[in-house]
């Protein structure tokens, strides 16, 4: 199951998936299986492996002015994704310069891909969990193989977060994917021309003294503990 929420179908309580996961969810996948503020995760490409198919369910959410609300909640049932992603180095965080060794954020990644992920894996929401393995992208044969382009609307594609813009305005932005024979090849966040601000904010400052530095998770990896 999943649920990759369309923000207008929150009115009234009510939710809906959209059809395919945005660029947003999907980093928060790969940054749930390895993540250091040093790196910034890009999504290059997501294959969509199963017939896209949808499941109503019945929710009662908090209803904090007291009452017994019911709220319809449509999922997309039975999904399994490729995803090729690359992670490139956060020159925002001057900060974290020291921590810039690719090869050992390489390795490291790659054996948590390898473990399913530092945590776990929530496919738009905390009740559809999901899990992670290694694949070699393109192989195996997708429902979508032969289905030529499908325009996909206007969705959701991420957040431009200050740290990661070296700006001091948590934005938002949209785009209009296209889906050619159920592959999704996302544009990078900066090609992104639909922008809108949320507010102002301060990005958190990181050192040495809080955070782990990949040369001493490597000796780990390198030891077996990790």
């Amino acid at each position: 199951m999943a649920l990759f929420t369309d923000p207008i179908t929150k009115v009234g309580g009510e939710r809906a998936s959209y059809s395919v996961p945005t660029y947003q969810a999907m980093k928060g996948i790969v940054e749930s299986v390895y993540w250091k503020p040093t790196i910034v995760w890009f999504i290059d490409e997501l294959r969509v492996m199963e017939e896209i198919c949808t499941q109503s369910r019945g929710m009662r959410p908090i209803s904090y002015g007291g009452g017994n609300d019911l709220a319809i909640y449509k999922y997309l049932s039975h999904v399994r994704y490729q995803v090729k992603a690359h992670f490139e180095f956060n020159l925002y965080r001057k900060d974290l310069a020291q921590d810039r060794n690719e090869n050992k954020h390489h390795n490291i990644a790659k054996r948590m891909v390898e473990r399913g992920g530092r945590r776990d894996i929530f496919l738009g929401t905390r009740e559809c969990q999901g899990y992670v393995e290694p694949v070699e992208y393109g192989s195996d044969s997708g429902f979508y193989d032969h289905s030529g382009k499908i325009p996909l609307g206007t969705m959701f594609h991420g957040f431009n977060y200050t740290d990661e813009t070296g700006g001091n305005m948590l934005q938002v932005r949209l785009w209009q994917p296209v889906m050619e024979n159920g592959i999704i090849r996302f544009i990078r966040p900066e090609a992104c021309t639909m922008i809108k601000d949320i507010r102002k904010v301060t990005s958190k400052q990181f050192d040495k003294n809080s955070v782990n530095l990949v040369d001493a998770e490597y000796q780990d990896l390198e030891g077996g503990r990790l």
